[in-house]
């Protein structure tokens, strides 16, 4: 990972729950992976799949030469429908967690 990231986790100890939120989400779309790591290997091979399919010049490491929309266009149709579904799920616990007080 580039120095240049900078979407980084403010709560750095949150990285392993948010992994795993995003496997067992990953799980409940019929995506057929066996651990976190499985998935996120298979999400970033799918990236470049997806990034020379439309035309988008990505490259391991740095990509600040990309614009915003082309990576949203590679984002969008990776991770679109599983960011969503993970929002919605931590939306649901949210909620459940402030009914119980």
């Amino acid at each position: 990972m580039s120095d240049n990231n900078r979407n980084r986790l403010l709560v750095s100890a949150a990285a392993g729950a948010l992994d795993q939120l995003k496997f067992e989400v990953a799980q409940d779309l019929g995506m057929h992976v066996s651990s976190p790591q499985e998935l996120q290997q298979t999400i970033d091979r799918r990236k470049f799949e997806i990034a020379s399919e439309i035309g988008v010049p990505l490259q391991p490491g740095y990509n600040g030469e990309i614009t915003s929309r082309q990576a949203g266009k590679v984002g969008g149709r990776l991770g679109g429908h599983l960011g969503g579904q993970m929002v919605k799920r931590m939306i649901a616990q949210a909620e459940e967690q402030l009914s119980r007080r």
